[in-house]
This record gives C-alpha cells, sequence and structure tokens, in this order.
C-alpha cells in the first residue's frame, strides 16, 4: 500500500469524524463548511468519486431535497448538489438506513488537523469573548439596580 492510499483512509476518516460531530454541535457550520470544501478538493483531484442522488432526511421547510452521495475511500457522504449534478447523475431515491460506514475512532482535533492541512486553511484567531455583554431578544434590562443604596433622604442629598 503506498502513501497516497494511506493519506486518502486519514482524510476519508477525518471527514466521516467531523461529520459525526456537525450532526451534534451546538453550531456545525464551521464543520459543514470544511467537509463541503474537502470533498470538493477531492473530487477535483478524482480522489472521490460522485455516486448519484438521495431524498434528504430532513425536507427543508417541508420541501423534498435531494444531497448529493460521494464515496471517499470506503465512506460514503452527502453534500449539497450543484445544478449539474441534477442534470447528470442518476437519483437513488431514499437513503438505505441498513448501511453504516465503517467503524472509526479519531480525535476532532486530529480530524480537522489533517483537514486543514489537506485544505490548507488556516484558523483564524478565536476572540476573546470576556468583553461581550450578553444579549437576547428575551432579554430587558432590571432598573432595580439602578436606585441608590442605601437610599438617601431626600433633605441630605448633595447637589
Amino acid at each position: 500500500m503506498d502513501q497516497k492510499d494511506d493519506s486518502l483512509k486519514e482524510i476519508a476518516k477525518a471527514l466521516f469524524i467531523i461529520n459525526r460531530h456537525a450532526k451534534t454541535a451546538p453550531e456545525p457550520k464551521h464543520l459543514y463548511y470544511i467537509k463541503k470544501e474537502t470533498i470538493n478538493k477531492l473530487l477535483k483531484e478524482k480522489k472521490a468519486i460522485k455516486m448519484g442522488l438521495h431524498f434528504s432526511d430532513h425536507p427543508k421547510l417541508s420541501n423534498q431535497h435531494s444531497t448529493l452521495l460521494v464515496k471517499v475511500d470506503n465512506y460514503y457522504f452527502h453534500i449539497p448538489p450543484s445544478k449539474e449534478d441534477f442534470k447528470g447523475l442518476k437519483h437513488l431515491g431514499s437513503l438505505d438506513k441498513n448501511y453504516r460506514n465503517p467503524q472509526t475512532k479519531m480525535s476532532l482535533s486530529k480530524a480537522k488537523k489533517i483537514v486543514y492541512n489537506y485544505i490548507n486553511y488556516k484558523p483564524g484567531r478565536k476572540q476573546n469573548n470576556s468583553n461581550r455583554r450578553y444579549t437576547s431578544a428575551y432579554y430587558t434590562p432590571s432598573s432595580l439596580g439602578k436606585m441608590e443604596w442605601p437610599p438617601i433622604h431626600p433633605s441630605r442629598r448633595k447637589f
């Protein structure tokens, strides 16, 4: 087995881990972004194969939509399809619930390093959240703590 096969296996495992974490992450946007970028690069380099289209298990706004099924090594992933995909690929119908990707163990941090290295992504510096104030659409600041304490009798106030 050569070096290229090993690196493709590692990238496929890393994608699997990233995808699994994205499904349960409170803010999965970045994980899905690096997954999509990696798969697109693998497709350009002919290291991944477009298998066809599947109906999504999670319809958007009650409208059925399709996802693109891509094979990377021995793993299968779904990404959003392009208009060309609809013209040129076979629709495979509903997802096959019986099929599972191989069991994989890898930390998310290692998976991200592998993918970052492959797509040449440089993570930006994390912003310091300490000087950010909590705001919410439901938050109304209280005026309770705004009064003087202990209360000063009006005749003793200094003006």
